[in-house]
């Protein structure tokens, strides 16, 4: 059996999923399968898979069941101990399930590892954001607040704790990822490998872009996770709501649309008044006044020179 399945949900994901397949066969670490979840997609995936030749990789198609219906028929399929994810629109350095096998082998009492994220645009390219978190060992509670893993395509799981929370939740359409992390969250020890080993592609057609869908599917989560809470962390709902919103105001600034950004910051004061002193508020309502000054160019203008003089530390730095 290998040690790692790879599940790769894909529904109508030709334009980026042969560069997404090809960052997984580049991987240093080679005992895995890959379960590409053809989720009824139009596209032509039939005929581009029956020309990979690597016996690595199967096929799955099904009658389309959305992301945690994809997701899930990978994990029933899966025979590795390990099973990593990968969304068809997002790249993997070559070292990644490396590092993280290394990272549950020598950590037994960890259900999950997950890496750094670095964002770029449609075409691959770096934008110079990095997502990173140090946190590890019980984080339900900072995961309930916020999503220190940050996407789909980060987490390696151990295959048998599924047999203890389940399979991703099919009523959710998104935050479908958000809702298990809390889940495993609260039986087994999270680890991280302290690398930006994941490329997490924007582009327009990305679900985190489409706020009224994420906003309701991130309340049931929420909604879902206090219900069972215990009575002395219910405090946590409210600061949970107040970063939500926050998040989805800096969504706004990347679309230039300061204004709806000032109606999600006001709700996150609303939910969280002390999201006030935080470093994350105090650089959102910076960025809004620049933009409301200099417009949506001079903004940009000025993000890519702070962005390019942080490359520039960081490369002096290491």
């Amino acid at each position: 059996m290998p040690k790692v399945s790879v599940v790769i949900p894909a529904y109508n994901a030709m334009k980026y999923l042969p560069a997404t397949l090809e960052s997984v066969l580049q991987q240093t670490f080679t005992d895995i399968e890959i379960l590409i979840i053809n989720d009824g997609s139009t596209d032509n995936i039939i005929e581009w898979t029956t020309k990979i030749t690597d016996p690595r990789v199967q096929v799955i198609s099904q009658e389309n069941k959305g992301l945690s219906g994809a997701r899930n028929t990978g994990i029933t399929h899966a025979s590795g101990e390990y099973i990593a994810f990968i969304d068809a629109d997002d790249l993997w350095l070559p070292t990644k399930l490396e590092k993280q096998v290394k990272c549950l082998d020598n950590s037994p009492q960890a259900g999950l590892v997950y890496t750094w994220t670095a964002w770029t645009d449609e075409t691959g390219k770096p934008t110079g954001v990095i997502v990173a978190s140090n946190v590890e060992g019980y984080v339900w509670e900072q995961m309930v607040v916020n999503d220190k893993i940050s996407n789909g395509s980060s987490a390696m799981v151990r295959r048998i704790c599924f047999d203890k929370v389940g399979l991703f939740d099919a009523e959710l359409t998104s935050s479908e990822d958000r809702d298990m992390w809390i889940r495993l969250a609260a039986h087994y020890h999270f680890a991280v490998v302290k690398e930006p080993l994941t490329l997490y592609r924007r582009h327009s057609q990305s679900m985190s872009k489409n706020r009224p869908k994420m906003l309701k599917n991130i309340r049931r989560v929420f909604e879902k996770t206090f219900e069972s809470a215990p009575t002395e962390l219910l405090y946590l709902r409210n600061r949970s709501y107040g970063w939500i919103n926050l998040y989805t105001a800096w969504t706004c600034m990347d679309e230039k649309n300061y204004q709806e950004a000032i109606k999600y910051r006001r709700q996150a004061l609303l939910h969280y008044p002390q999201i006030f002193f935080t470093t994350y508020f105090l650089r959102l309502s910076v960025a809004i006044v620049i933009m409301s000054l200099l417009g949506s160019q001079g903004y940009d203008n000025l993000r890519s020179l702070t962005r390019n003089l942080r490359r520039l530390v960081l490369g002096a730095v290491t």
